[in-house]
């Protein structure tokens, strides 16, 4: 591959939209912007597709899991047709799309000559990679993991890829866009009591985003701040179980979960408080979202969170899984105006200055350059890498 302007195939398979559908959105308009040949292959059904779909270098695939023989070779075709110097896999599923797809087109390259194109991993949860043969196999593909957090690069390290295979590229949010958008009222949105401080929690409803434990804090909160409402935006597998944790401890009126809202930015401008409470975290673009939107922050200690909330500086970080400790922080910083202007304040400086799409987009570029004259490992007998 040449070093100046490469062009990069990038394939996401999710259906929905969460945090790592937007930074790949983010990642191929930022390398369009700067004049790279940039296609983007999303899922025919889902959200990342409809929403890049007037861009003629988008393409979509029907894809059935990360066995679908036949996504993979119309992947194949594309690869043959596009030749790009990169392709850039954004979860895992794409990963082994596109080793699949390397397989299929080896035969095509070799009879022309052709190096294989570097593949490069996004890695965004704080999971450890698994360990059975499929993960080994198309991980042992990968030229190149770009985690979104220091923490995520650690965590590979530990399961065995090689330092030279990774780099760190903290997430960005588009503060231009952030600032071009309304708050939402949502004390007259959701018919709630003037004046109540809001505390506003984004993320899917999943066990490892933590809403159990701010739920169970939120009741200690309530004795001590009655008029304070939570509200938790997203969905997913906990809903059922989180109502009715809810409805036991009789504050339906207190906590609402009003489901999946287009409009979470403009919530989060009207929020009096952002809280984190996840167990596990890569990064959490949503943190970085509310410092943007000038929301005070808490946050868990766990996974990158500490790389982008300096504790009494920007945030306050608590112990993940305790809510106890979760409710003293909340109470504190709803009892304390000032704490909370300086905090949000400072947090708004550090997103500007560390974690724009700019600067993510400037280093995903520097990352594409680490693999100029490189082998590919499609092309070499990579050994198994993952313990």
């Amino acid at each position: 591959m040449t070093t100046a302007s490469p062009c990069s195939l990038h394939i996401d398979t999710a259906q929905t939209w969460r945090g790592g559908q937007q930074q790949a959105l983010f990642t191929v308009d930022g390398l369009r912007a700067r004049g790279h040949r940039t296609v983007l292959v999303a899922h025919r059904d889902g959200v990342l597709a409809a929403r890049a779909g007037g861009h003629p270098d988008t393409q979509s695939l029907s894809m059935r899991g990360e066995l679908d023989v036949r996504a993979a070779w119309r992947l194949a075709t594309l690869l043959r047709d596009l030749q790009p110097d990169i392709i850039h896999a954004h979860d895992p599923h794409g990963v082994a799309m596109a080793a699949m797809a390397l397989s299929v087109t080896r035969a095509w390259r070799s009879q022309a000559h052709r190096a294989a194109p570097a593949l490069v991993a996004a890695r965004r949860v704080d999971f450890h990679l698994q360990r059975n043969a499929l993960s080994r196999w198309k991980y042992r593909q990968v030229d190149l993991f770009i985690a979104a957090s220091e923490a995520i690069r650690q965590m590979l390290l530990h399961d065995g890829i090689e330092p030279g295979r990774t780099c760190t590229v903290h997430e960005g949010v588009d503060i231009a866009r952030i600032d071009g958008l309304s708050p939402v009222d949502l004390h007259a949105t959701l018919w709630l009591p003037h004046g109540a401080p809001i505390i506003v929690n984004v993320g899917a409803l999943v066990p490892h985003k933590g809403q159990r434990v701010l739920i169970d804090a939120m009741a200690r909160v309530h004795q001590q701040l009655p008029d304070a409402r939570l509200v938790i935006l997203g969905e997913g597998e906990l809903r059922g179980t989180l109502e009715r944790q809810v409805h036991q401890a009789g504050l339906e009126k207190h906590i609402l979960l009003p489901g999946f809202r287009t409009d979470v930015i403009g919530c989060l401008k009207h929020a009096t408080l952002f809280v984190m409470s996840s167990l596990t975290e890569g990064l959490g673009t949503s943190l970085l979202d509310a410092m943007a939107c000038g929301a005070p922050i808490v946050a868990s200690r766990t996974g990158g969170i500490p790389e982008v909330v300096d504790d009494e500086r920007t945030g306050r970080l608590v112990p993940p899984g305790d809510p106890v400790a979760l409710a003293a922080v909340i109470v504190a910083l709803l009892s304390d105006a000032p704490a909370r202007a300086r905090m949000a304040s400072a947090a708004r400086d550090a997103v500007q200055a560390r974690f724009s799409v700019d600067r993510m987009v400037d280093a995903t570029v520097d990352a594409y350059a680490q693999l100029a004259d490189r082998p590919h490992a499609a092309d070499t007998a990579r050994p198994v890498a993952v313990r």
